[in-house]
């Protein structure tokens, strides 16, 4: 027979577990944040409790890559399909349990497809179980400054104890983007190839809203449509977090209006950048920079490629950035008559494009403003702005062009990046 304490404290679990379940609801949420000053350019209840979806899946990816890092986890590394993992829901990969999966896979297919299996095949590997896991991430959380999240699972699939807010998602997608740089820049790849099968990314409004580079969408029921959207804007890093929407496209176009009303000089607005144009052209063999190798191939294809196929990625830290050192006196402004080419050896055929712009003062402008932050050591690098046209417009290619090999190419990104300037690498 229940006595009267037992019963008060009953009641009390219950209004509390109703309580969070009603405030985490599919309430509508914006954080529209600068990187680089810290000003906060909109919000709008960005500290209201609601349930994360696949956006979980950015602390699955920032504890996996910190694993990578620090030697507990390597890229080509096996780990078995668990009985419980396989037997998430879609998205999946579908890997039956009992087989195995690269820690490669496992990453691009959270990536790129938010497979539900991919990521709880990671989080029992690394905690063990579902539920070790998921304190392993609070805990995370809570040293990154995320006081109001707590995750149950590596997935974002329905939990009612699984809650955060739009202001922690973005500050999740800031330390991704701050501590793991290199590896940060998958979030670009616009689909991967799984065993025989080709996949499509759920990231929409990447590939059409001008210098945007991730992050993570989700849904679930309970939560809504969500989407983390990192940009950069001249050099200027914007992270946004909408929650809530009602549907994918009106959730995207939510995001890209807040972007255009917030961030002043907007290339969406202006009409300056055109941003990941080469995503419409497959023929400039354009390919995310994490995956950038001396082979002809535009993409990677996971579980089919060997395995020295990237070894040399990682062959240095992942958050190593090269040295700062004079550059060689570059002219005051770039060449508008002609491009500028550095004489090459033959077959040094690796680029680097920061953006692509409407005129060609606006690309040299922005190629002089990255220009100081390469270092020497990575060939006989030069600026160059490229033309072409499309649709009845003339287009202008802000790149670097000369570099030694793909694997200087790749350094030099990283460190742009490292600046908050976009760029990938073309060959």
């Amino acid at each position: 027979m229940f006595r009267i304490p037992q019963i008060l404290a009953f009641l009390l679990v219950l209004g509390a577990s109703l309580a969070i379940s009603r405030s985490a609801e599919a309430g509508y949420a914006h954080f529209i944040y600068d990187v680089k000053s810290g000003k906060v350019l909109a919000s709008e209840n960005a500290d209201d409790i609601n349930h994360p979806a696949s956006l979980t899946k950015m602390m699955t990816l920032y504890i996996t890559f910190e694993a990578l890092r620090e030697g507990r986890l390597k890229w080509d590394q096996d780990i078995p399909m668990t009985p419980n993992a396989a037997s998430k829901i879609p998205s999946k990969l579908g890997v039956p349990a009992g087989r195995t999966i690269t820690v490669r896979e496992a990453v691009m297919g959270m990536v790129v497809r938010s497979a539900n299996d991919a990521a709880a095949t990671m989080g029992d590997y690394l905690g063990g179980s579902e539920d070790r896991f998921g304190e392993m991430m609070t805990r995370k959380a809570r040293a990154l400054g995320m006081s109001r999240t707590v995750f149950r699972n590596a997935s974002g699939l329905p939990d009612d104890a699984q809650v955060t807010t739009a202001r922690d998602m973005a500050q999740l997608a800031l330390a991704l983007i701050r501590d793991f740089p290199r590896e940060y820049q998958l979030f670009s790849a616009k689909n991967m190839e799984f065993r025989g099968k080709r996949l499509r990314g759920h990231n929409n409004l990447m590939y059409r809203y001008p210098g945007m580079d991730g992050v993570k969408t989700g849904y679930i029921k309970a939560s809504g449509f969500n989407i983390a959207s990192a940009v950069t804007i001249d050099g200027r890093r914007v992270i946004g977090v909408v929650m809530g929407g009602k549907t994918a496209r009106q959730r995207d176009d939510q995001m890209a209006a807040l972007l255009d009303r917030y961030v002043p000089g907007n290339n969406a607005a202006s009409g300056g950048l055109v941003a990941f144009e080469t995503q419409k052209r497959p023929a400039e063999g354009t390919m995310p920079l994490a995956f950038a190798t001396p082979s002809p191939r535009k993409e990677i294809t996971l579980g089919t490629t060997p395995k020295a196929a990237l070894a040399n990625l990682y062959a240095a830290p992942p958050n190593a950035v090269p040295q700062t050192a004079p550059v060689p006196t570059a002219p005051s402004r770039i060449a508008s008559a002609q491009t500028m080419t550095p004489q090459q050896p033959v077959g040094s055929l690796w680029r680097i494009q920061i953006a692509a712009a409407t005129s060609r003062d606006q690309a040299s402008a922005l190629l002089e403003k990255a220009m100081p932050l390469l270092a020497q050591g990575y060939g006989r690098v030069a600026p160059s702005v490229e033309s072409y046209a499309e649709g009845g417009k003339e287009i202008f290619r802000a790149r670097f062009v000369g570099f030694a090999d793909g694997e200087a190419a790749m350094r030099a990104c990283s460190a742009l990046q490292a600046k908050a300037i976009t760029c990938f690498v073309v060959r």
